[in-house]
C-alpha cells in the first residue's frame, strides 16, 4: 500500500520565533511541502498549555486554523491536517466555524484530524470537564457532521442548545475526519464515525497520554488488527485512512534501509499516512532535511 506524508511545521519551536513561527516561515516550509511531495502539512493544538507540562517535555501551539490558514494561503494542493484538534475545547458551533471558514477558504484541503484530548490542566484552565472529553467529542462530531449538510439544525448538548443554525457557504468538498488516540473507545470513534483513524507512536510516556501503549509496530499491528475486527462487527465496508505519528521509527539514526523496511511494513499493515517532524536548528536545516527525506521516502 502507498503511504503518504505529512510534514509538520514547526510553530511549537518558539525558542527560534523568528527561524519558525512567522508567517513568512509557516509559507517557506509548506512551499517546501508541497514541492517536495509531502501530502499534507499538519500542526497540533494547544490553547492554554500549563507550566508543569511545558517544563517536563510539552510545547507551545498556535491556533491550528490560523496556523494552516497561512499554509494555505501560501499553496495550491497541499493538504492541511490538524494532528490534532481538541473539539472538547471549543463550543461547537465555534469549532464548526472554524472548521468550515479554513475547509472554504482553501478549496476544500482541510483533513480534521481530532481527539479528546489529554492534558487535565489544559481542561481545567478553559473550563471544560475532563472527564466528560470522549462525550463532548461526541457532540462536537454531531454538530459538525449536521451543519455541513446544509441544513438548519436543532441541537441540544450538555452546555448549549442551538435552534435554526444555518452555515454558509458550505465546502464544496466532503470533510475527511480522522479520530485520533490509541485506546479501544477512541479506536470504535474512528472506525463507527469517521474517515480515519490516528494513532501515535507513545515512546515510555503513554502514560502521560492517558492512552494506550503503542511504541512498536508490534503493538501497531495488533492495534490495527482490532480496529479490523471492530469494523467487521459494526459492518464498515469503507475504506479507513490510518495516519500514524510515528515519532522515534523514523528518526535520522535510523538508516535508510531500516526506515525503508518500516515505512514498508506499516504500508502493509494499513497505514495509508505518516508524519514527519523535521529536524534542524534552524528555517534552513529543517528545509534541508524535508527535501532529502522527500527525495529518500516519498515516491513521485
Amino acid at each position: 500500500m502507498t503511504v503518504s506524508f505529512s510534514l509538520e511545521l514547526p510553530t511549537h519551536r518558539v525558542e527560534a520565533v523568528e527561524e519558525f513561527v512567522t508567517a513568512e516561515a509557516i509559507a517557506e516550509i509548506a512551499k517546501t511541502a508541497e514541492a517536495s511531495g509531502f501530502a499534507a502539512v499538519h500542526v497540533t493544538d494547544h490553547p492554554a498549555p500549563d507550566a508543569k507540562w511545558l517544563d517536563h517535555g510539552g510545547h507551545h501551539a498556535l491556533d491550528p486554523f490560523v496556523a494552516l490558514a497561512f499554509a494555505a494561503a501560501a499553496t495550491t494542493e497541499v493538504k492541511l491536517l490538524t494532528n490534532v484538534y481538541i473539539a472538547a475545547y471549543r463550543n461547537p458551533f465555534l469549532g464548526a466555524k472554524s472548521i468550515q471558514s479554513l475547509a472554504t477558504l482553501s478549496n476544500g484541503r482541510l483533513i480534521l484530524g481530532t481527539a479528546a484530548g489529554y492534558l487535565k490542566p489544559e481542561f481545567k484552565a478553559l473550563g471544560i470537564d475532563f472527564d466528560s472529553r470522549g462525550a463532548l467529542l461526541d457532540e462536537a462530531l454531531d454538530v459538525l457532521e449536521k451543519v455541513l449538510t446544509g441544513a438548519d439544525i436543532a441541537y441540544e448538548g450538555t452546555s448549549f442548545a442551538g435552534r435554526g443554525v444555518r452555515f454558509r457557504p458550505l465546502p464544496t468538498t466532503p470533510l475527511k475526519v480522522w479520530v485520533g488516540g490509541n485506546s479501544k473507545p477512541a479506536i470504535r470513534r474512528a472506525v463507527s464515525r469517521a474517515q480515519g483513524w490516528a494513532p501515535f507512536n507513545t515512546f515510555g510516556y503513554a502514560a502521560a497520554s492517558r492512552t494506550a501503549e503503542i511504541s512498536t509496530v508490534d503493538e501497531l499491528e495488533v492495534a490495527i488488527d482490532w480496529a479490523k475486527q471492530y469494523a467487521a462487527e459494526i459492518g464498515r465496508t469503507a475504506p479507513l485512512d490510518i495516519c500514524f505519528s510515528a515519532g522515534n521509527l523514523l528518526d535520522d539514526n535510523k538508516s535508510a534501509d531500516e526506515r525503508h523496511a518500516t515505512i514498508a511494513r506499516l504500508g502493509a499493515a494499513g497505514v495509508t499516512w505518516l508524519t514527519f517532524v523535521p529536524p534542524g536548528a534552524d528555517r534552513a536545516e529543517v528545509i534541508e532535511h524535508s527535501r532529502a527525506f522527500a527525495k529518500e521516502f516519498i515516491v513521485a
